[in-house]
């Protein structure tokens, strides 16, 4: 059923972007990139989502349906590109949802984060599964509420804030992350490309928008314009107040902040604002990998049980109770910064398909924007930043993509021989 209109649409994107980068992936950019690293880097990952958004709007519009790439991988560039697409936005999305429950679980109990996190899980999944239009109720609610808590730590923050921190890289980070150079810049671009990554679940919605066509493409920049304007002032902020050697060790970085300009009393209210962001997150993370589900099941990439749609409340019901079942043994005993660089690998190499797909397309007539040279860009872009990223994550990635290939290969066989008989 198609409910869902332009401004129900930004707001799921919202809440799908808002929360990750500000609470998750500043402090890991920061070390990687150093001060003024950290703003070329989300400059840098917000031009690549730009493009992503770009050829996601058009192909979206040429094809409304549940599953996103999945579906204009194969449809443009034949089955197995999109059996990768959908194979790999379903893993690292998992790996996203274990992100974002384990950071409620830390923020809001620190001493029991996997339990939080399960509770988590489950309170997100039973409003997943009473439909979509709770879902956009709930993700409005919770958007709101977030705005809120950012706008109270940049009124803040801007009291305590000295530009001459900005430039300060000093020795930053270690390890991995101690690059503050142009491949450092690249490393943060990738985790930062984390924060950016749910205007995907906009396209994933095709099936509940009203008119297509027109919902999609207007929808996902704008949603994507608003939260990269968000990201930057927060970042300068952040950055202005604490520092880039402050900011890269924090584990709450907006929290900090608070409590830097001598008004601690209110981190507490930033902790909570920062656990309803990252449920927000939760919230459009799992109904979007539901759906990204429900399309492999229905063309037997994936069991054809995973296709089942609920009759009153129109939901993938069995591939939501799955994604839950996966994200909540995935926390207990998963790791937060190990899941972001292993996600944003798999999902750049789901966004360079799908920039591949959108190059087929042709022209646009009544566009101003030069799209296919934005797909080119994007695709470059996503394969750049995929390779920049920790070795540890890129060995993690590239080992999951090809079980994913091999899982394809040995379900092409067997259904070779099948139709044989």
């Amino acid at each position: 059923m198609r409910r869902l209109g332009v401004a129900d649409a930004v707001v799921i994107g919202l809440g799908a972007m808002l929360g990750a980068g500000v609470f998750v992936v500043f402090a890991p950019a920061a070390a990687a990139a150093g001060g003024t690293g950290v703003l070329l880097a989300l400059t840098l990952a917000g031009f690549v989502a730009l493009c992503n958004a770009t050829s996601s709007a058009r192909l979206a519009a040429r094809y409304p349906e549940s599953g996103g790439t999945y579906v204009y991988g194969r449809e443009r560039l034949g089955p197995f590109a999109g059996f990768l697409a959908g194979w790999g936005f379903v893993v690292g999305k998992t790996a996203s949802c274990a992100a974002m429950a384990l950071t409620v679980g830390a923020y809001l109990w620190p001493g029991r984060a996997r339990l939080v996190a399960v509770v988590a899980i489950a309170a997100v999944t039973a409003v997943n599964l009473r439909g979509v239009g709770k879902t956009a109720l709930a993700t409005k609610v919770l958007v709101g509420v977030v705005l809120g808590v950012l706008s109270l730590v940049a009124v803040v923050g801007l009291t305590g804030f000295a530009a001459e921190r900005i430039g300060d890289v000093g020795s930053v980070g270690g390890g991995v992350f101690s690059d503050a150079g142009g491949a450092g810049v690249l490393t943060a671009a990738g985790l930062l490309f984390f924060a950016f990554a749910g205007y995907a679940r906009i396209a994933t919605l095709g099936e509940e928008v009203r008119d297509p066509g027109r919902t999609i493409p207007r929808s996902v920049p704008l949603a994507l314009g608003v939260v990269l304007a968000i990201y930057l002032a927060l970042a300068v902020i952040t950055l202005g107040v604490l520092g880039p050697d402050r900011l890269a060790a924090s584990a709450a970085p907006l929290a900090d902040v608070v409590t830097s300009v001598g008004l601690p009393g209110l981190a507490w209210v930033v902790r909570v604002g920062a656990a309803v962001a990252v449920i927000g997150v939760l919230l459009s993370l799992l109904a979007g990998v539901g759906r990204t589900l429900l399309a492999m099941g229905r063309r037997r990439d994936l069991p054809g049980g995973l296709a089942a749609v609920h009759r009153v409340h129109h939901v993938p019901y069995r591939a939501e109770l799955a994604v839950a079942v996966v994200v909540a043994a995935v926390v207990l005993v998963g790791d937060v910064r190990g899941a972001i660089g292993f996600s944003s690998f798999t999902v750049l190499v789901y966004y360079a398909i799908t920039n591949a797909a959108a190059l087929t397309l042709g022209r646009d007539p009544g566009r101003r924007l030069p799209v296919r040279l934005l797909a080119v860009l994007g695709l470059v872009g996503c394969v750049t930043l995929a390779v920049s990223l920790p070795p540890a994550s890129v060995g993690a990635g590239l080992g999951v993509l090809a079980v994913g290939a091999a899982w394809y290969a040995l379900r092409r066989r067997y259904l070779d021989r099948a139709g044989g008989r």
